[in-house]
């Protein structure tokens, strides 16, 4: 079964430290974890006093041991237990649908997950289409573990997320700024 301490070390490279970028929808962030869809995190109480060391801020984040403690918590919490990941055998799927978790949402991930499953089915010779409900149950998962073509799955994942990425975009152009850094997750 996938590792969760793998993918969060993964996901963690990329997402980096602490921002505060204008064009980021999120608004302030740090590790990828976004104030604005994440208002409630205990994370930003210890941010927010560290910020007050104006001279050492924002380096004196990773120093904090319970700040990283919390990182890891929601990520664990949030975007891995959601989409019920430590029951998912290939640990590089794992690894690509708890950073698309991240990333693109947990339910977005999720649909692109079963989008993938249902277009990777041979028109329903091997499975039933799946409900793209963006929710993963005991149907995606059986059909996710048992798939005989596992690296045609996460081809698949990375193409369909690299479509999302320039669906955003069109929808939005002044997240082309981002699109260079995504690319890197696809």
């Amino acid at each position: 079964m996938a590792d969760f301490d793998k993918a969060i070390s993964l996901t963690l490279q990329i997402e980096g430290g602490y921002s505060n970028n204008p064009s980021d929808n999120g608004g302030e962030t740090f590790k990828g974890i976004a104030r604005k869809f994440n208002p409630s995190w205990e994370g930003w109480k210890i941010i927010d006093n560290l910020k007050k060391d104006t001279k050492n801020f924002p380096k004196n984040l990773d120093a904090d041991s319970s700040l990283q403690s919390y990182v890891k918590q929601l990520y664990k919490q949030n975007y891995w237990d959601v989409n019920r990941l430590d029951q998912v055998m290939n640990q590089e799927i794992a690894n690509e649908i708890f950073d698309n978790d991240v990333n693109l949402g947990v339910g977005s991930s999720a649909k692109i997950v079963q989008e993938a499953l249902n277009l990777l089915n041979r028109n329903q010779k091997d499975y039933q289409d799946l409900k793209v409900d963006g929710a993963i149950g005991n149907t995606t998962l059986s059909i996710l573990n048992g798939h005989k073509n596992p690296k045609a799955v996460l081809r698949t994942i990375n193409g369909l997320q690299f479509m999302r990425y320039v669906e955003i975009c069109k929808n939005d152009p002044s997240q082309e700024i981002f699109f260079n850094g995504w690319l890197l997750r696809a």
